[in-house]
């Protein structure tokens, strides 16, 4: 993938407003796609990818009447793809749930978070900036997730934890980086109750004849013809019987080539190709990391990315990237260097693979890629959570469908467990990862910390020294200690003080014992560029032109336009960006086969 941050230069255009881009945008559609009566094809459309962006478009298409031929390399045992695995945390702003909490939240306040969060710099008023596409898509999510999406996705089914969660919350200025406010939904079912009702309508349009699933066929390159997009090629891979998520046969048996008037490119992003990761990261982020593990099926190669470019794509933003610090190694793995991500609350002192205290905005739950870089300059690839079992049992949350039985299960019971007991799987955690260190003491839990590593880089004297500095803090209701100040402020929040926040109380209370310290690594994740779109999701080429009859979604369009995100993330619009530019681009391309 291209690094160069200074676009290549592009004819101007009509721009499509936030509020009509579908419309405007598959009105032109139509026009650069030109009439395919007289070609013989396989479906009114390809859909390369069947993770959730690639399901959404294919309902849209489907609905609309649409005949669909939906392709993934994997089998149908990962239907949904990375979504499946996923806590199911959405982002709304204004929502029933946050109103309920006493939550005050607008567009407005939403705009300027996200703002003061992407930090949006490359181009947004240059047609040929890698931003100008990106800001486009942002604001039009941002309206959305003020209005139509909860509604629409209530419609489906879909229902929240009324305890809206508190992500990201950056801990800097007003118009900086973070959430000003709890925006954190999480889907009653996680990932899976997101993914299933998309999965439904396809399925239900396999049923009627719409929709062929092409499983195991794996996309080597886009056909064209005179410039157009006109079908996919590629290998079909042996039949496959592995469990969802684990790692299946790259063996050829056979190969394909099918044609359509439209291809829609929905295969994610690159996080668990380590080699792609560390050629794209940015000298901003401090070095690449040379040990990490990874927080996606081993599928998420970013093949795509390569193939679309070679077909006319343009990718932008290469360089942007959201990977968490504080990863574990899973002790019970699915896939290859399968990585599990702590969701922390605001307490756990966090301190560098060299025991300093990390400064503020390094703060548990407030600023992911700051964070990073802070690691990433100390010249390892690991830091340490000090905490309380106190801490761990009201404040650790795992991230991933599998971590969470009660909430994907939709189990009342076990998830009011939670108000008397530590979660099983933190329990299995604390006893089974490699990462944890159990102590009834400090000099203990300095030991541990020493022998995990097998260097002594942790002294018990400069630690405890630390340690008793931050406990004096918290005699007062007031304090300097900025860590200290944001747990105060959490407990201010009734979301916080009933599922994400213990009380504020020292860490050599022996009540809250025992001692925990928990080795934090490097966990692969999000891309945040790639293929630059339109409002309708069609791909752009170095021109800034539209390449007639591709199209893209999800991941792989860095959530749309290339980089909606732009530098960091709000959390919680992973997902909402695969279902809101897969159904921008479902809605388009449809309109454009018409």
């Amino acid at each position: 993938m291209e690094n160069s941050a200074s676009p290549d230069g592009v004819s101007r255009r009509r721009v499509l407003t936030t509020t009509g881009g579908v419309l405007a945008g598959a009105a032109l559609a139509a026009q650069a796609v030109p009439a395919f009566a007289a070609t013989s094809y396989d479906a009114d459309a390809i859909v390369v990818g069947h993770g959730l962006a690639g399901l959404v478009a294919t309902a849209e298409l489907a609905a609309a009447g649409r005949k669909v031929l939906l392709l993934d390399q994997e089998p149908e045992a990962s239907l949904g793809g990375q979504a499946f695995w996923s806590f199911g945390g959405l982002f709304f702003a204004n929502s029933p749930e946050q109103r309920l909490m006493g939550i005050k939240d607008s567009r407005d306040l939403a705009w300027q978070d996200w703002l003061g969060t992407a930090g949006f710099d490359r181009g947004v008023s240059d047609p040929s900036g890698q931003d100008h596409w990106a800001y486009k898509w942002a604001e039009a999510y941002v309206d959305f997730a003020s209005e139509e999406k909860h509604d629409w996705l209530a419609g489906l089914g879909m229902q929240w934890f009324p305890i809206v969660g508190w992500a990201e919350r950056g801990g800097g200025l007003a118009d900086g980086h973070g959430n000003s406010v709890p925006r954190f939904h999480v889907t009653w079912g996680t990932g899976p109750a997101v993914v299933e009702p998309f999965e439904k309508k396809v399925r239900a349009a396999v049923e009627d004849g719409k929709v062929t699933f092409k499983f195991r066929h794996r996309v080597d390159g886009l056909v064209t013809t005179n410039g157009t997009v006109t079908g996919v090629q590629g290998a079909i891979l042996e039949p496959s019987s592995v469990s969802r998520g684990k790692p299946s046969s790259r063996t050829v048996v056979g190969s394909f080539e099918l044609k359509a008037p439209v291809v829609v490119v929905t295969s994610g992003g690159i996080g668990a190709n380590h080699d792609l990761v560390r050629a794209n990261w940015p000298a901003r982020m401090g070095a690449a990391p040379k040990t990490m593990i990874t927080g996606v099926p081993a599928h998420v190669d970013g093949r795509m990315l390569a193939i679309t470019e070679k077909a006319g794509g343009r990718i932008v933003n290469p360089d942007r990237m959201w990977h968490y610090t504080e990863g574990l190694r899973n002790y019970d793995p699915i896939w290859p260097g399968h990585g599990i991500r702590i969701l922390p609350g605001p307490s756990s002192m966090w301190f560098s693979a060299t025991g300093k205290r990390f400064n503020t905005p390094d703060i548990p739950g407030y600023d992911t890629l700051h964070t990073l870089k802070t690691i990433t300059d100390t010249g390892y690839d690991y830091s340490w959570f000090v905490t309380t079992q106190k801490i761990l049992a009201k404040e650790f949350a795992l991230s991933g469908s599998e971590q969470n039985p009660d909430l994907t299960e939709k189990n009342i019971w076990m998830l009011l467990s939670r108000i008397w007991q530590t979660p099983e799987p933190i329990e299995k955690f604390k006893k089974n990862g490699v990462d944890f260190v159990v102590a009834s003491s400090l000099s203990e839990m300095v030991r541990g910390m020493n022998k995990l590593t097998g260097k002594n880089l942790i002294d018990l004297a400069d630690l405890t020294r630390q340690i008793e500095a931050r406990d004096r803090e918290i005699d007062n209701e007031y304090t300097k200690d900025v860590q200290v100040m944001g747990i105060r402020n959490a407990l201010r929040y009734p979301g916080d003080t009933l599922s994400r926040t213990a009380s504020a109380h020292k860490i050599m209370d022996t009540s809250a014992h025992p001692l925990i310290a928990v080795r934090l690594n490097i966990l692969t994740r999000k891309t945040l560029g790639g293929l630059q779109t339109d409002l309708s999701g069609r791909v752009l080429n170095a021109s800034g032109n539209p390449v007639p009859g591709l199209y893209a979604a999800g991941e792989v369009a860095g959530f749309g336009g290339g980089g909606i995100h732009g530098y960091r993330s709000l959390e919680g619009t992973f997902l909402g960006g695969c279902l809101f530019s897969g159904r921008q681009s479902g809605k388009a391309a449809a309109e454009a086969t018409g």
